[in-house]
């Protein structure tokens, strides 16, 4: 009996194992972009002129820039901006990544830098023949 329970187990930690494989993309990360995302307001309200009633706050506003990258396929140009706002990872420019999607979002893993696997929005995608076909227009003839 005790070797049917431990063969189950095994059975079942192997499957799950196996269902957390996935298979990744690869690309080359050419470029980050500071892109605004948003304006920061920080009111200069105080506590008591609030009570009393006084209209003597002010209000500092300032634009939010957020990292954008380039991200480089065979066949695909991807612009990528981190998810998570707050604690945006700096991802090392020129290196290999790896990709896959999920749903509405692309998780992105840089071997190099940890191998975790980070969530990103895409912004934009390009096929990369219509950008290879502009370049080769802007060749000087003499």
């Amino acid at each position: 009996m005790r070797t049917i329970v431990f063969l189950s187990i095994l059975i079942w930690v192997n499957r799950m194992a196996v269902a957390k494989e996935h298979s990744y993309q690869s690309g080359t990360l050419l470029a980050m972009n500071s892109v605004s995302c948003g304006v920061d307001e920080n009111s200069g309200k105080s506590f008591t002129g609030e009570v009393l009633g006084t209209d003597s706050g002010h209000k500092k506003t300032h634009e939010v820039l957020c990292p954008e990258y380039l991200l480089q396929t065979n066949h695909m140009t991807y612009r990528i901006r981190p998810r998570d706002d707050k604690h945006p990872a700096i991802l090392p420019i020129g290196e290999k990544a790896q990709f896959r999607l999920d749903k509405d979002k692309m998780k992105l893993r840089v071997e190099d830098l940890d191998g975790k696997e980070r969530d990103y929005t895409v912004v934009s995608i390009t096929n990369r023949s219509t950008n290879d076909s502009s370049n080769t227009s802007l060749v000087d003839e003499k």
